[in-house]
């Protein structure tokens, strides 16, 4: 992280697998660029990464992606770390920091379509394991974009592995708006 200018702070392994899949895709080297990918573990830990790299910190240019039930921790964060007050959306946005509708894995579903993703699942060798989890009583009838999204959720590693898959599948025009602006703001 010596050479680091930017550190860019997402909740966890799955989102840091997306973002390095994108930039690989637009033949970015994020690392050569001087921008570091942070895994934080969850969001609530926004405040000390923001304390370790901000202005209190190594004072280096900050970026992020979060999911929308964490972007509450995300403002009181940046607040704190004296980076604005009473941020709102479109503050967080010129800050770098952007939220995901529902998660990442939800802004991917729905950049993909459901019969795509099901594509990429089959293509993983784990269409009858989704099709197990539509049966069950719980997830019978519900729609097939939650479903997909339980079913990223679960299993051993499945969401950090399903990230850069979809990833992978996107057209490159229908990059889910967070991922994409995060991407922009980091290469200026």
């Amino acid at each position: 992280m010596s050479d680091t200018q930017t550190v860019v702070l997402v909740e966890g392994v799955s989102d840091k697998s997306a973002v390095e899949a994108l930039a690989e895709r637009r033949g970015r080297n994020l690392a050569a660029e001087g921008v570091s990918l942070v895994a934080m573990g969850g969001a609530t830990n926004i405040g000390a990464y923001i304390g370790k790299f901000g202005p209190s910190g190594r004072d280096l240019r900050l970026a992020g992606l979060c999911d929308v039930g964490e972007e509450g921790d995300y403002r009181r964060s940046l607040e704190r770390a004296g980076l604005g007050s009473d941020l709102s959306r479109s503050d967080l946005e010129a800050l770098g920091f952007f939220v995901c509708v529902a998660d990442l894995e939800d802004e991917l579903i729905r950049a993909l379509g459901t019969a795509m993703v099901e594509q990429v699942v089959d293509a993983e060798g784990e269409l009858s394991s989704f099709r197990s989890l539509q049966k069950q009583p719980a997830w019978r009838g519900r729609a097939t974009h939650d479903q997909l999204r339980r079913f990223m959720g679960s299993g051993g590693g499945r969401k950090i592995r399903y990230a850069g898959l979809l990833v992978a599948a996107l057209d490159l025009d229908r990059v889910p708006r967070p991922l994409d602006m995060l991407l922009a703001h980091i290469a200026g």
